[in-house]
């Protein structure tokens, strides 16, 4: 039997299956040798593909029966003949010619999968052969050229995907590199003379040199697999300029530089260039709808934020603006990173992106607005800090510095890159220039003049630039938007009196503001948040991080390779006169008839300078040791603090000490920053409005219970049409670290439903606070809401009252915090035990009709009575401050009299007599904006109560003994 087994072996009449034959590496290259040979058989008895279907459709076959042999046998045991045979034979070679010659796209994907099987297969060294990668470099650029076949998306896809593989095997092992990249610096150099200007600039070398580099290099901007293929493919070529001087030279004299500049360069042009911030109808924040805030118009020359096509364009700009960031962070290569922020910096900083600034303007409708969002999204996209000193460096004027660093760099690398730069210097010469200039027109200037605009949205969009430079890059604000004034270290005389007096202060004209909530429990959750933001930001790691040891060495600067950049933030305050800060707050002072977008923009960007360890808050936040005066004044009080250099120090020294810091200020309105004499002038201005409009404080209190019911009611995924782009309003998609309360995606028919939840009673369980921050106001889709959501329960037990030393009006319940109670609950317990008809639910529904008719009143703040200012020139500049703040402070005291007193029984006509008639001239609201407006400012004032609070723990800001 063994006999005639051996002698009919690998004969027909064994009788074996097809997947023996396999396992046979004899027979599988029978089989593999047959295919090839009937491909040959058939591309040379065809003479036009192209147009032979029959044989074009054999010779996919036969590709497809070629790259699944090759497929199984690179999963089998050696030894593995066919693809030995293919790297012998270089069977590869005519494959190419036949998927080059066919213009048929199946054929050409079969040879593509061809040919990734063979570099997959990591045998025979495919990689590193010349005539593969010539074979397959001539395949790639016929079938990717001009004048190639249209592919599909799958087989674009492989072709990118089968580049990728390739920089993917060269960044594994560099020495693969000379097979696919071939330099000829001396054909160059004869070409040099024969070039003109233009051809220098734009980088003009022998594509042939390094294909796959252009070829990458075409699908970068690409969306989907394809893009993402070809820019990882480029940055693993970049990267592996630095371990062959010849390809750095090549990348530095090539157009990569210029090609990536003027392609940003084109996408920031298809931006739109007048802009409206809008929100869509079905995704309106509650807070906004709770407001009086109006949908702008939008036209063919203005485009809505929330238009689809915009926020394609806008997401395909910073998709590449991070690209360049990567190809940065990639780049080893000093010279080829410093070339390519060249390019950077003159061809879209000065040629696209300042001219933009400089020429925008509110008054044409809406170019400052499109501008300003514009750059506030290119700083918050952006990390590097080499791309954030280029852009901030020169947009805001900062002084050259000379870079005298040592270059370790070839030399041969350095002269192209001089060579580079005069070629730029040149072609840019030629054009026409500006005559303005940073140093004449910088965007300190830009951001000034745009806070003084009657354009809301500009106002809204320059204070969210300002808190996103402060939040993130706050060293380059010290000397340029702000006017500060240095501080030495330690040297903070904030008493523990004077602290508590202020944080009580604060806390105070919160609890004055009203509410059945339970502040204590909700000021915990602000103060939990203060500190989590107080510990991330940027410039107070250096404070709260730890000494690990005695001999802690200092901590590195930034790592900016460009020269210039500011370095350590030093210890400084606000002076008084900032225009910056200034401006800000005369935004506050008509705080509750602002629209709600610039409140959270001026308050976050008040809550940025707060939260920094560097900015002192003594001075312009809380008032500043130097002012404090006690009562009884003698030698002993006036007397300075014991020297602490002293060695023993007495008991009774030390006693005495403990006991003066814990003593309290006097509470004087002239010695009081402009910032508390505002917050002060805000809860008057709320006094007025409750003793004004009828069921203020009932009024008040359903809309935190409407806030509360907004958070709970799950979002409609019926309210965003199927197969839509739009997510969120996309000016505004940067996450940042918030403290505020997010307020939660609004439902569709948001306008029905806010005005269902104000005619409704409930027993709040919890109620989130309306308080959003900018980045859900701006619909924001990053993620759920920041942890400022805070909890409203029920009350355990009263507000405490005031410190006797605030001049609160103590004799008013109303500002006290004591006004008198109202039970929903009770309310609606009534009123369930009755029907629809009832008589019970017939006055629930004239009182709601009744408080509808309330909110939608137009009122205005109250009129303030202007006195005389006596001149006086021998007065020096501190002295006229300081009696404009009395004078001002003074007239915010005084309480507008005549307020009528109504009843229940005709509440709504007694209303009509309380709100006077309002001159055209006056800026009016409705009662429910103003309501919305009280709540983000009792909000705000528990924030700043936190912030002064954790900032006194973090940073050791407060005196003790």
């Amino acid at each position: 039997m063994d006999f005639w087994s051996r002698l009919i072996a690998n004969t027909r009449l064994s009788g074996s299956s097809s997947k023996d034959a396999a396992k046979d590496p004899i027979r599988r290259r029978q089989r593999f040798e047959k295919e090839y040979g009937q491909l040959l058989q058939i591309w040379r008895n065809c003479s036009n593909l192209a147009r032979d279907e029959d044989a074009a459709e054999n010779i996919e076959i036969r590709l497809q029966g070629l790259t699944n042999i090759l497929a199984d046998e690179s999963r089998r045991p050696l030894p593995h003949p066919c693809i030995a045979f293919c790297s012998i034979k270089q069977i590869y070679v005519p494959i190419a010619k036949i998927a080059t010659s066919s213009y048929n796209q199946w054929i050409v994907r079969e040879a593509v999968l061809f040919f990734a099987t063979l570099i997959e297969s990591e045998e025979e060294a495919f990689v590193e052969k010349e005539a593969f990668s010539a074979s397959l470099t001539n395949l790639l650029l016929r079938i990717t050229g001009a004048n190639s076949i249209r592919l599909g998306s799958d087989t674009e896809v492989k072709v990118v995907e089968l580049a990728f593989n390739i920089t993917t095997k060269i960044r594994l092992d560099p020495t693969i590199l000379p097979a696919w990249f071939k330099s000829n610096p001396d054909g160059y150099a004869a070409d040099e003379k024969t070039r003109d200007q233009r051809e220098k600039f734009a980088g003009r070398i022998q594509k042939q040199d390094f294909p796959l580099f252009y070829l990458l290099m075409d699908y970068i901007h690409h969306e989907g697999k394809v893009g993402d293929f070809a820019r990882t493919g480029l940055l693993y070529i970049i990267e592996a300029a630095s371990s062959s001087v010849a390809l750095e030279q090549w990348i530095v004299e090539s157009d990569l530089s210029t090609l990536m500049a003027t392609g940003l360069g084109a996408l920031y042009s298809q931006l739109s260039r007048k802009l409206i911030i809008d929100h869509p109808t079905e995704n309106l924040p509650p807070i906004l709808a709770l407001s009086d805030y109006e949908h702008p118009t939008s036209t063919f020359e203005i485009v809505s934020s929330c238009n689809p096509d915009f926020q394609l364009h806008l997401e395909t700009f910073l998709s590449h603006l991070l690209f360049w960031q990567d190809v940065l962070n990639h780049c080893r290569s000093v010279e080829v990173k410093s070339t390519l922020l060249e390019h950077f910096q003159v061809i879209f900083l000065q040629q696209l992106l300042y001219p933009s600034l400089l020429e925008s303007s509110d008054v044409d409708g809406g170019s400052s607005v499109a501008v300003l969002t514009y750059l506030r999204r290119i700083l918050e996209a952006l990390d590097h800090p080499d791309m954030i000193n280029l852009i901030l460096h020169y947009l805001l004027a900062l002084p050259d510095a000379d870079a005298s660093a040592p270059s370790d760099t070839e030399p041969s690398v350095s002269a192209a890159r001089k060579r580079k730069s005069m070629d730029l210097a040149t072609m840019m010469a030629t054009q026409v220039e500006s005559n303005y200039t940073p140093l004449l027109f910088n965007l300190v200037d830009l951001i000034h003049s745009c806070l003084k605009s009657r354009n809301q949205q500009t106002v809204c969009v320059t204070l969210q630039l300002v808190a996103a430079i402060l939040k993130r890059h706050h060293r380059y604000a010290v000397t340029t938007l702000l006017h500060t004034e240095s501080i030495e270290s330690n040297t903070s005389c904030r008493t523990l009196g004077a602290h508590q007096q202020e944080v009580e202060f604060l806390t105070t004209l919160a609890g004055s503001i009203g509410g059945q909530d339970n502040f204590d429990e909700i000021y915990e959750n602000i103060l939990r948040d203060s500190m989590t933001r107080v510990e991330g930001h940027p410039c107070s790691l250096k404070l709260v991080a730890p000494k690990l040891s005695t001999n802690n060495h200092k901590l590195p600067a930034i790592p900016d390779s460009l020269p210039g950049a500011p370095r350590d933030v030093p210890l400084h305050t606000l002076r008084g006169d900032d225009p910056l800060l200034n401006s800000i707050l005369d935004i506050l002072e008509s705080f509750l008839t602002n629209p709600v977008e610039m409140n959270l923009s001026a308050t976050e960007t008040i809550v940025d300078l707060a939260v920094c360890g560097y900015v002192s808050v003594e001075g312009w936040l809380l008032r500043h040791p130097r002012r404090y005066s006690y009562d009884g004044d003698t030698a002993e009080s006036a007397t300075p603090f014991p020297d602490p250099s002293r060695p023993f120090p007495s008991e009774v020294e030390k006693l005495h000490e403990i006991a003066r810091c814990h003593r309290r200020p006097i509470w004087k309105t002239s010695t009081l920053p402009r910032m508390l004499t505002i917050l002060e002038f805000l809860a008057d201005q709320v006094d007025y409005f409750r003793g004004s409009v009828p069921r203020f404080e009932e009024l008040l209190q359903q809309r935190r219970e409407a806030f509360q019911t907004a958070d709970m009611v799950p979002p409609n995924p019926q309210s965003i049409p199927p197969g839509s782009n739009v997510a969120a309003p996309i000016p505004d998609h940067a996450s940042q670290g918030s403290s505020r309360a997010a307020s939660p995606t609004r439902p569709s028919a948001l306008e029905g439903f806010a005005q269902r939840i104000l005619s409704e009673f409930g027993t709040p369980s919890r109620s989130g606070s309306p308080r959003g921050r900018k980045e859900t106001i701006r619909g924001s889709g990053t993620g759920p809401g920041t942890p400022g959501g805070h909890v409203f329960t029920s009350p355990t037990k009263p507000m405490p009252a005031p410190p006797k030393e605030f001049p609160l009006n103590l004799d008013s319940p109303i500002k006290s915090g004591l006004a008198r109670p109202f039970s929903p609950a009770g309310y609606q317990e009534s009123s369930s035990f009755g029907g629809r008809d009832s008589p019970i639910h017939s006055q629930a529904t004239a009182f709601a009709a009744v408080d509808q008719g309330i909110l939608a009143r137009q009122v205005s703040l109250p009129v303030q009575k202007i006195e005389s200012i006596p001149l006086n020139f021998n007065r020096n500049k501190v002295d006229r401050l300081t009696d404009a703040e009395e004078e001002h402070t003074g007239r915010r005291n005084e309480r507008i009299d005549g307020t009528r007193e109504h009843d229940d029984e005709d509440e709504s006509e007694v209303g009509e007599q309380a709100i006077a008639a309002t001159p055209p001239e006056v800026k009016t609201v409705s009662v429910s904006h103003i309501l919305t407006n009280v709540i983000i400012y009792q909000q705000f004032l528990l924030e700043l109560a936190s912030i002064v609070q954790v900032r006194a723990g973090l940073f050791n800001e407060v005196k003790f003994a």
